[in-house]
């Protein structure tokens, strides 16, 4: 899977929605698409970043993505329930859906972790990927062959001391992973769900994480495309409800 080759054309008329697509792997994971031939919906909250990968997009002469500004930490549910219908009016289904936004909160003790930024982490890394996923359904479901990947963390998966609500959010998140591929991957379905941890890569988050860390010595997300192509094409087909790495261990 780390070695995976994608073909040129691997996501010619498909439509990805990558959250958090202004930085970091969001970001490297949707030029990445489109530069397969995907329409990508870009969403994110910082307009500014978005349109930077726009920009990047249609300079490289790919498909045209489309620009979606959205803050989770305050988007309610009629804002997700409004991209469905703009969604849908303007390209009729979803093929694919890489939830990839996500944010670090506070790492200290448990006894001490401030309340609000637990809630606010708990929103937009599980809740969030809740109200997107449920609004989504219908247009995945309107695909011949639906992918939708989950980030998770190795923190979310054997919890380690002072990760805090990031590492709880982590765990939502594979419960909602392995809840989803229950019910969407039996052959009444084409979605395919999936979890899926990058590792320790170059992007800010882990700067932030690990301060004192080289950042030289972990790879760029560019490194990682293969298995983000592999996951969301069709060479895929079939995966379902697995917990997955992208950095081999």
């Amino acid at each position: 899977m780390q070695d995976y080759q994608a073909p040129a054309d691997l996501l010619k008329d498909r439509i990805i929605l990558v959250t958090g697509a202004g930085s970091g792997i969001g970001r490297t994971a949707a030029k990445t698409y489109a530069a397969h031939g995907a329409t990508v919906i870009l969403v994110g909250r910082t307009l500014s970043k978005l349109e930077s990968v726009y920009d990047e997009i249609e300079a490289a002469g790919h498909p045209k993505p489309a620009i979606v500004p959205m803050n989770f930490e305050g988007a309610a549910v009629k804002d997700y329930e409004e991209l469905a219908m703009t969604l849908e009016d303007n390209f009729g289904k979803l093929d694919g859906l890489l939830h990839n936004a996500g944010i670090l909160g506070d790492r200290s003790p448990v006894e001490m972790y401030d309340p609000e930024i637990w809630n606010k982490v708990m929103h937009v890394n599980a809740t969030a990927p809740f109200l997107m996923s449920r609004a989504m359904i219908p247009l995945l479901r309107k695909s011949d062959a639906a992918s939708v990947i989950f980030t998770s963390s190795g923190v979310g998966r054997q919890a380690r001391a002072y990760w805090g609500a990031y590492a709880v959010s982590k765990f939502a998140v594979e419960g909602l992973s392995q809840l989803l591929a229950d019910e969407l991957g039996d052959k009444h379905n084409n979605v395919r769900v999936n979890s899926l941890n990058p590792g320790a890569t170059r992007t800010n988050m882990r700067a932030h994480a690990y301060p004192a860390e080289n950042p030289q010595q972990n790879p760029a997300p560019e490194e990682l495309m293969p298995v983000y192509l592999y996951l969301m094409g069709s060479d895929s087909a079939g995966i379902n409800g697995q917990k997955l790495d992208a950095q081999p261990k």
